[in-house]
């Protein structure tokens, strides 16, 4: 996850105890690490844009994507330097771990720009929604995108819903709930799963206290988008 200006200090984690920023709960901490985030932010001179702004500099890095107008920004040997000793991601997205849906390139971005998550069908389970925690609650980012992409082979996998070897059958587990209502509507049965994967894995984030506290207050923006293959553009699903 890499170090940052505003992480707990030893006597804060001791107070916490053996679940350390995991164990994290309760709505009034979640706004003091939420001013600790941004209090950090300002003490380095760090601009952090507004969650609106924040989904708008990514929608304008796809559009210099599918445009062929790549800027390929903070990449170069002095972000590295800079990177060193903190990060100010300014959106975190949760994406399906396919190797052709890589948000620092489709969204024409660079090192310390997105907190990047990613895993199989884009799902939100324990371990992945207490990374986003940590991005959301201790590094501040504004914006939390949750990114599916049309002919998902995990989404595939749940809709045909076929033992599975290993332990991919967990993956298929984790998309179920959405797959099952948007049986039988009209359509392509694989696009509707895409899409109402991403609107249940946006829900099952929005459990989490942390991310429901910050979305509440005005300082997170939480949306679902999909990514297509076939033209490389994003579009927000409703």
């Amino acid at each position: 996850m890499g170090h940052n200006n505003n992480h707990l200090d030893r006597r804060t984690a001791l107070k916490l105890g053996g679940g350390g920023l995991w164990g994290l709960a309760t709505g009034e901490l979640s706004w003091g690490l939420a001013k600790s985030a941004a209090a950090a932010n300002l003490s380095m001179g760090v601009a952090v844009p507004s969650p609106q702004e924040a989904l708008d500099r990514l929608i304008a890095g796809n559009l210099r994507f599918t445009q062929h107008h790549l800027e390929h920004p903070d990449q170069s040997e002095n972000r590295v330097k800079e990177l060193t000793q903190a990060q100010h991601p300014f959106a975190t997205v949760l994406s399906c771990a396919d190797s052709r849906v890589t948000a620092e390139i489709i969204f024409d971005q660079g090192l310390g720009d997105i907190f990047d998550v990613r895993v199989a069908g884009n799902i939100a389970t324990p371990e992945i929604v207490g990374s986003i925690e940590y991005a959301v609650a201790l590094l501040g980012t504004p914006l939390l995108m949750v990114l599916g992409h049309e002919r998902c082979g995990a989404v595939i996998a749940a809709v045909e819903n076929q033992p599975l070897p290993g332990a991919m059958g967990s993956v298929v587990r984790a998309i179920l709930p959405a797959v099952n209502p948007v049986r039988g509507l009209p359509g392509d049965p694989v696009d509707n799963a895409v899409s109402a994967n991403v609107r249940y894995q946006v829900g099952q984030l929005l459990r989490s206290q942390l991310i429901c506290d910050r979305q509440q207050s005005g300082q997170l923006q939480v949306v679902g988008a999909r990514y297509d293959l076939d033209t490389g553009t994003v579009t927000l699903v409703t």
